[in-house]
Formats: C-alpha cells, structure tokens, sequence
C-alpha cells in the first residue's frame, strides 16, 4: 500500500490538515492505496504555485513546451507496463486495456499537442484606412480541472494536455475514487522538465477543496468532467468570478442501427459500446434504436455476444470488469429495479455476480433490457453502468426524433450501408460526435464535446486546443 502526498511546485507536499482518504481497488476491494484529503489552505497553496509555475512555463514559448510534452510522452511509453498496472488496479479497467490508455491515448495526446504548440497562430485583418490589425492567441493563465475517475489517464489528460500546450499551467483536482496515475503522471513531467508549479495535483472531496479551488480568486479558467448535478454547481461557482467553463457532463448516445446495416458489425459494436470500462464511459451508447424489421435478429446476435463476455479482475484483461465503487454498484442496480417497475423486459443480466474470484469486487452482470418504451427512466437518465436499453423504430424520421428525444446530446452511432443515409442522419443529430458504422472516436485527432445537457466546449483536435487560448486584438495606426 502506498501513501501519496500533494504534487505541489515539483514535489511532494503533506497536506496542511494530515489528513487522508482511503483508495480502494474496485477489483477486489482491497485497500490500494492512501491520498490526501486536501482543504482550502492547500487549495491557496496549490493556486499560488501555479501563478508562478505559469510564467516560467509561458516564457518558455512553443518550442520549449513542445520538447517537454514529447519528453513526458517518451516517458509515458517507456513506463508503460508499470502505469497499466496502477490504471487498472486504480480504476477497475483491463489490463490490456490500460495498456492501450497510456501508450495509444495519454502518449499519443502529448505527442499531438505538443506538435501543435509552436504553432499557436492568430491572424491578420484587412481594416479601412492606414491601419495594421492582428489577432493574438494566448493563454488564460492558471487552469483548474475537476477530472472524473473512469480511466483517469484517459479522461483527465483530454483537457490537461492542451491546458499544457496552449501555455496555461495547470491545477489538476482528480476523483478521489481514482487518481493515482495522476500522481505519477505529476512527477513524470516534473522528470521531463517542466517548471515547477506548472502541473499541481490536489486530491481531495469534491464538495471541499474542488469547491474552494472552483472559488478561487486567481483560478482564471475552470475544466469540468462529471455529473450534470455537480457541473451546475461548479458553472455557479465559475460565474462568481466570471470565469470561463469548459463543461462535459455524460450522455444517454443512441445506437441507432437500420434494416441495411451490416448486423454482425453491428452488434459487436453496440456490444462495445455499452460494455466497455463496465458502462462507466460517457459516450457509452447506453441507448440501441433499431429498426423493427431487424429487431429479432439483431437482439439475438446481441444477446450471444454478452453470454460469451469475460466478466473478471482487471489484471486478468476481461472483457468487462468491476464498477468502481460498491455504493455505484448499487445506484446501478437500483435502475434495473427502476427498469423491471416501469416495464421494460429484463432479458440478460441485472444482478451482482458473486463467483469464486469476484465476490470481493464490484461485479455486475452485462445488462439488456428489451420493450423499452424511450420515456421511462431507463431511456432518459444517465445510468453510467453495463445497462442497455433496445427500443425499436420504423422509419428514418422516427429514428432521428427518437434518437434526439433527450435532454443528453454528447454522442451517437448510425449503421447503415446507405451513404446518403449516414449522412443525412448525421446531420439530423443533436449530438457532439457521431460515428458511422462504427462505436468510439478513431483518435485524439478529433474532436469531442457534448450539446444541452452534455456541456460545451470541445475536448482533443485543433479545437480542444482553441478552448484553452483567449483572443487578443491589436489595432496599430501606421499614420504619422
């Protein structure tokens, strides 16, 4: 069991209260290791040393910081076997899986921003008169991000690393269900070269130092990922300093598979979708629109595939592992009862599985329900577990009006052979991301972001880097 300390100014810091919180391994329950339970002091502590880690890191231009993020992504990749470990023992995902999140998503986001940060341009207006005009691109400043803990490499580096590229420096406030990797991450850039203070990370509850750091006077710009209840809260928080907020804030995606689509794709996509990382993913496309004529079939190819689903600790590389905590098991098994009273047709799973090597775990069984009416609660709020709900349609209007039918609007699927189709539906959409015949962004390369009730702002791509830079005019009279 280890004991971490604050990552303040480049080093490990005890927190002002000595006090800590206990992280658990979901896949077994066992004590993983202990965090602290940071206050507002050393919410001050962490803001402080980030107004001076900024200007090192800022005066450092695009160049510097570009060599540095490749330089933490080269350590990334040579540490891959030892953070896979801590990631998956951390927050319940498989290994192999984890293995990918280092090397295929953390590594590969720093190797992309940092390609983008010596070439963070503004541009030039033609004005009427003697006058010169250029635009500025720079960063805000000191940056907070309050970061989920489903795969915290994965999720907290989409808004951390252009943070990085774009000059800002960095206060990093992780879940504290999960956050080692994290921790280790801090030091590694630390490793790489970055100045002192530019990357802090203060673990802590959520309702204590996230709200103190959220309040604070000299944080100059907020990144959200998280539940729609505590993004109003933080937005609230933001608007007493008028700061601006980066929000993702989860989704009910559809899947939405027509009668032409390539079933067999289909279904080990909509498989995919819903059962990766337990659930527990906010693009999960929780919600399978099909159309009726190809219902049977494609439920039935659906419901093999979840009979043949390895269920198991992460170590072991299943195909779905544990949920993160016992008391998010319990949330999720409360939907299935939800599900049962408003009469969906429970036809796999909706229990705990208990066997030899999970009883010590958080392990629910991959759940469908069928006959689901898109009004019941089941269809509507965000239940972020293994649970798919299969509604059928008609036609492409009703898909479409269906699959938009939500206060969620973060991600979507359509599946199809029909081109014009795709795209038509693609366009219809009320979602930040769709993919065709497909589940899942191909990479970093794109962007991300959700619509209503899913947030704003974007998150990778040349736009996630845009969120973290402000718009300076300059306006220079050339006459004498």
């Amino acid at each position: 069991m280890n004991q971490y300390e604050l990552y303040l100014h480049g080093s490990w810091t005890p927190p002002v209260g000595n006090q800590y919180l206990d992280v658990l391994n979901p896949s077994d329950g066992e004590l993983l290791a202990r965090v602290p339970r940071a206050q507002a002091a050393d919410a001050d502590q962490a803001v402080k040393s980030a107004r001076q880690g900024f200007q090192q890191w800022n005066e450092l231009g695009g160049v510097g910081r570009s060599q540095i993020l490749a330089e933490v992504a080269r350590i990334l990749r040579s540490r891959v076997e030892d953070l896979a470990e801590k990631e998956c023992d951390d927050c319940g995902c498989g290994l192999d899986f984890a293995r990918y999140t280092v090397t295929g998503v953390a590594a590969r986001r720093l190797e992309f921003f940092a390609g983008l940060a010596d070439k963070i341009q503004g541009t030039t207006i033609p004005m009427q008169g003697n006058h010169f005009d250029y635009t500025l691109r720079e960063p805000f400043g000191v940056t907070l991000h309050i970061a989920p803990w489903n795969g915290p490499l994965w999720t907290t580096s989409r808004s951390i690393v252009p943070a990085l590229a774009a000059g800002n420096s960095v206060v990093l406030k992780p879940a504290e269900q999960a956050l080692i990797s994290m921790l280790e991450l801090a030091q590694i850039c630390t490793q790489a070269g970055m100045p002192d203070g530019t990357f802090n990370v203060v673990p802590g509850l959520g309702h204590e130092v996230g709200s103190d750091l959220a309040q604070h006077p000299d944080v100059d710009l907020i990144s959200f990922t998280g539940s729609v209840e505590t993004g109003r809260k933080v937005m609230a928080q933001a608007a007493q300093g008028i700061k601006p907020v980066i929000l993702e804030l989860g989704g009910k995606s559809p899947n939405i598979v027509f009668e032409d689509a390539d079933l067999e794709a289909a279904a080990a996509g909509v498989t995919l979708g819903i059962f990766s990382g337990a659930g527990q993913i906010c693009v999960a496309g929780s919600r399978l629109l099909v159309q009726e004529s190809v219902r049977s079939q494609l439920l039935e190819l659906i419901l093999a595939r979840v009979k043949k689903l390895r269920v198991g600790p992460a170590r072991t590389s299943p195909e779905m592992g544990p949920l993160i905590t016992q008391s998010h098991l319990e949330r999720v098994l409360e939907f299935v009862d939800i599900g049962n009273q408003e009469g969906a047709r429970l036809v796999a799973g909706g229990c705990r599985l208990e066997g030899e090597d999970l009883k010590q775990g958080y392990y629910m069984a991959p759940t469908v329900f069928d006959d689901v009416d898109n009004r019941m609660r089941i269809a509507q709020e965000e239940i972020f577990g293994p649970v798919l709900c299969v509604i059928s349609f008609r036609s492409e209007e009703e898909a479409v009006a269906l699959a938009n039918d939500s206060q969620f609007g973060l991600a979507s699927a359509v599946w199809t052979q029909n081109l014009g189709r795709a795209h038509r539906v693609a366009r219809a959409l009320e979602a930040g991301s769709v993919y065709v015949n497909r589940y899942f962004s191909v990479g970093v390369e794109a962007p991300a972001g959700g619509r209503k009730l899913s947030g704003f702002g974007r998150l990778d791509g040349i736009e996630g880097l845009r969120q973290y830079t402000q718009v300076k005019n300059v306006t220079v009279n050339l006459d004498e």
